[in-house]
């Protein structure tokens, strides 16, 4: 077998349907034989970091490790995707093809050290330069990443190995790594005996999930154990889904990317705070002066990253162990150990309901030529199908619906990249999330991300899946122009603001479906005609940047009670 077909067979029997990635000369020996002999779809885009970003939408999706490929002229590009994977715990297995070995010592064209690049945002990175080895290295490739933290696993493979030949004795996969995590390594037993000693002598506990919860599936064992000991549940905006965020425990998300007043002000009475798959960063803890004071708070943490434990609160209890498999641990451990138990209930519906009725019903006037991004999130969320994918950028395309958006039905419906938080994402994670799942993808962007990504306009109308892009435009970086006017003081921000484009034409030189909402009473029809048709749709709804109407950043909302300016929170 030739090197091509070994990798080709090696992804069928780990079970891989789909492989993102851009064309280039290194990888056409491995394109022909997968032509010739194989069924896994390639899916084409128009940018190596849109392929990298769809790969880590896809695994999110999907539970199972993305595969990613890029040739070498484009080997550079696919640092934004792997990047947000690594930080995310997101397994993608990426293949970056390469001049032959040794190469680039002479200066061969695109000759570029790619395995000292991609170490430091990989659990491994490797150097194919056997065809025997492929077996083996693309095992331990599944293994490495859907083991313990999730993380992309780099292989680089030279042009020559697609063609070179060899007998291949080892040709088997794993079963267990073809989905993430591989393995539940419960906490340790004491310790688990110790935080149920700690919670259920605490007042007024909490518990928050960051994305760890959802990358361990762990929502039944939450919910099993917030029920049982009625505990009410925050997430941070990337372990948003975690929970039904109707459910009556639900306090929906905490922090100071959609967190509100009411929910942020119910952690930080808390006595006792379990920290649930969280790496507890600055966003998820509104730059860790979000929780109480920590002598007189409890703390908890429970993590399948060792390094996540403890790393920013002193811990009355600090576990290393998968979420799911501890917390149902815990909970046989409670009703064992406690079987005449009996709580308060806890019902935060009022408490949510009250909320969010005040800022759906605030009618704060908006600035001319604006319209409402919260009459927006309303109207999406009264219409948006239980099988619905929503990606969004950080800032302002995230942060409405990361704060009013409702996640009824438990799972990674809303994906963001709150770990690295780059511009240019929610459009190729739309795209990976379409392949991932049948229903509707609604990607909201803003103009500031939008040009990163117009190419890939053609992927998604190529795709012929059902993807709405949303364009909350306000023409300019609203996110730093908010940071410099409301933060540090800046009168007028001189690297913000950029020129107005026509969106709708581009889009509909793509071939999408276009509307532009300019009044509130068309914003149900329209949003509802988008998701009802199957094809590329585009949205285009000028909003107030973020320092004219200010949305739910603690910091900002701070400023603007002190200045009278319009906020929600």
């Amino acid at each position: 077998m030739n090197g091509a077909e070994v990798i080709l067979r090696m992804l069928e029997l780990h079970g891989v349907s789909h492989v993102f990635g851009l064309p280039g000369e290194t990888t056409i020996g491995w394109y022909k034989e997968w032509q010739k002999s194989s069924t896994i779809e390639y899916v084409l885009t128009r940018d190596e970091r849109t392929a990298s970003y769809a790969a880590e939408a896809y695994a999110k999706i999907t539970g199972r490790p993305a595969v990613l490929e890029a040739p070498s002229p484009g080997v550079t590009h696919c640092t934004p995707g792997i990047t947000e994977a690594f930080l995310s715990s997101v397994p993608v297995i990426y293949f970056s093809s390469d001049v032959p070995i040794n190469q680039d010592k002479k200066h061969g064209l695109t000759g570029v050290d790619q395995t000292a690049m991609y170490a430091s945002i990989c659990k491994e990175s490797f150097y194919l330069t056997n065809v025997k080895d492929i077996p083996l290295l693309l095992r331990r490739a599944f293994r490495v990443a859907t083991s313990g933290r999730p993380a992309p696993v780099h292989i680089r493979v030279p042009i020559n190995v697609f063609h070179e030949e060899a007998e291949i004795t080892d040709l088997y996969a794993e079963e267990d790594y073809q989905f993430y995590p591989s393995h539940r390594p419960v906490a340790d037993h004491k310790k688990i005996r110790k935080a149920v000693e700690a919670l259920l002598s605490a007042e007024k506990p909490v518990i928050v999930c960051g994305q760890g919860a959802l990358i361990s599936k762990a929502t039944d064992a939450v919910l099993e154990l917030a029920e049982l000991l009625q505990i009410p549940v925050g997430t941070t905006t990337p372990g948003k889904g975690t929970i039904p965020e109707t459910h009556p425990l639900a306090l929906r998300v905490v922090g100071a990317r959609g967190g509100m007043e009411y929910s942020n002000a119910y952690v930080k009475e808390a006595d006792c705070v379990f920290f649930i798959g969280s790496n507890t960063d600055s966003s998820g803890t509104n730059h860790w002066k979000l929780y109480g004071d920590p002598e007189r708070t409890t703390f908890m943490h429970l993590d399948i990253a060792e390094a996540h434990v403890g790393n920013n609160y002193p811990l009355k209890v600090g576990m290393v162990g998968d979420a799911r498999a501890s917390l149902e641990y815990m909970t046989a451990v409670i009703r064992d150990e406690h079987p005449t138990l009996t709580r308060n209930k806890v019902d935060l519906t009022e408490l949510k309901r009250t909320a969010l009725d005040a800022v759906f019903n605030s009618n704060i006037e908006m600035p001319a030529g604006t319209v409402s991004p919260v009459k927006l999130t309303q109207a999406l969320d009264k219409l948006l199908p239980t099988d619905a994918i929503v990606t969004a950028e950080p800032g302002v395309s995230a942060i409405y619906p990361s704060a009013l958006l409702s996640v009824r039905e438990a799972g990674r419906r809303y994906i963001t990249n709150y770990s690295m938080g780059a511009l240019g994402y929610s459009v190729p994670a739309g795209i990976g999330a379409a392949f991932a799942n049948d229903g509707p993808v609604i990607s909201f962007t803003g103009d500031g991300s939008i040009a990163f990504v117009l190419g890939d306009f053609e992927t998604i109308k190529r795709s012929n899946k059902n993807i709405t892009v949303i364009l909350t435009r306000n023409d300019n970086y609203g996110w730093i122009r908010a940071e410099a006017i409301l933060l540090d003081d800046v009168d007028a921000p001189w690297t913000t603001d950029f020129g107005a484009v026509d969106y709708i034409k581009i889009a509909e030189g793509f071939g999408f479906e276009t509307a532009r909402i300019t009044s509130e009473d068309q914003i149900e029809a329209t949003l509802a005609e988008a998701i009802n048709n199957p094809g590329a749709n585009f949205i285009e709804m000028m909003v107030p940047s973020q320092d004219k109407i200010i949305p739910f950043v603690p910091p900002w909302v701070d400023v603007a009670r002190e200045r009278k300016l319009p906020y929600f929170y």
